[in-house]
């Protein structure tokens, strides 16, 4: 594969920075600003961002994983509270089922988000949660099991609950909610299907992390070199110069990672572009834990108040690395399929 943006890629990278550096969050206190809010929600929705992994019309997407990943990545360099990845995969799973992606619709997870809820009964069993809805969502997909496969449903979800992410609305589903089936000539998603799915989210949930790095670590350097102490900038001191160079070569690693994961998407078979989204997935999430953790060092006290908007970009962090499984699933799955063990290495 070529790493190197195409022409319309670096394009695409520079306007979704630019318009998350605009109307993204700068203080933990704009997450309060409505306004500011539906006006980037307006703006992601008007770039049809939100279409990228819709149906071209012949049963592909508009736009390949690569440049779903670039807007993902934008959107978390500026902690950007606004749904993208959840409605992107809600389109791109529904595009797999033949039916025409529900407007504003999410796909609900079992507790540990690891996968899209299935649904065996009339009634699903325990509660689930629609992750990264929009405002308004009412509905979310899932999965109910028909012979080899899989049909689409739909189940009502209720409003958006606090979550340790400020930036992404996460929407229970109760139990008992009965599914309703989201088309009859749809078709059944295969296994296949599924396993494609998962290596979207999976290269989506990377591109986040590694986008929440580089916005990390560009705040941090910045207040390395303003803020002062006996005398000197704080980012003169080697043992602060040592932490943020790290946390950059881990970023840097990160970034490879994800970048190959996003284009195995729709390169790659369905089982290789989900291994490739699992060792992503499992880089990305140690390497983000690692850089969050040096940038409250690097702020100090301040790194630990409410008012440091350190702390939201590692809740942001905490949400996506557990979102398609952290990096212990990830590497036990790597395990499991490459080693043909599953407890251990003997």
């Amino acid at each position: 594969m070529d790493v190197r943006d195409t022409p319309e890629q670096a394009e695409l990278r520079r306007t979704a920075r630019q318009l998350a550096r605009e109307l993204g969050p700068r203080t933990v206190a704009d997450l309060d600003d409505e306004k500011r809010a539906e006006r980037l929600a307006r703006a992601v929705r008007d770039a049809g961002w939100l279409e990228l992994r819709h149906d071209e019309g012949d049963g592909r997407p508009l736009a390949g994983g690569v440049e779903a990943a670039i807007i993902a990545d934008a959107l978390a360099g500026a902690v950007a509270d606004v749904a993208f990845s959840g409605p992107v995969l809600a389109a791109d799973l529904a595009r797999r089922a033949g039916a025409e992606p529900a407007e504003r619709a999410a796909v609900a997870f079992e507790s540990d988000l690891t996968g899209a809820a299935v649904v065996s009964g009339a009634a699903t069993a325990t509660p689930l949660h629609a992750v990264d809805g929009m405002a308004g969502t009412d509905r979310a997909y899932v999965l109910v099991p028909d012979g080899d496969g899989y049909r689409l449903a739909q189940v009502p979800v209720g409003d958006a609950r606090d979550g340790s992410d400020l930036t992404r609305a996460i929407r229970p589903v109760s139990a008992g909610a009965s599914p309703s089936e989201v088309s009859a000539r749809g078709r059944l998603l295969t296994e296949d299907d599924l396993a494609s799915w998962t290596a979207l989210g999976l290269a989506l949930t990377s591109a986040d992390l590694v986008g929440v790095m580089r916005g990390l670590l560009d705040l941090s350097v910045a207040y390395a070199a303003e803020r002062r102490q006996y005398g000197v900038p704080v980012g003169s001191f080697q043992a602060v110069q040592h932490l943020l160079a790290e946390g950059r070569c881990l970023m840097e690693g990160a970034l490879s990672a994800a970048l190959h994961a996003s284009w195995a998407v729709d390169h790659l078979g369905p089982d290789e572009a989900r291994a490739a989204g699992r060792v992503a997935k499992a880089y990305s999430s140690r390497a983000a834990r690692t850089v969050c953790e040096t940038a409250v060092q690097v702020y100090g006290g301040m790194g630990n108040t409410w008012e440091c908007i350190v702390h939201v970009y590692l809740r942001r962090a905490l949400l996506s690395s557990r979102w398609f499984g952290d990096d212990g699933l990830q590497l036990h799955e790597l395990q499991r399929t490459r080693l043909g063990a599953s407890d251990g290495l003997s």
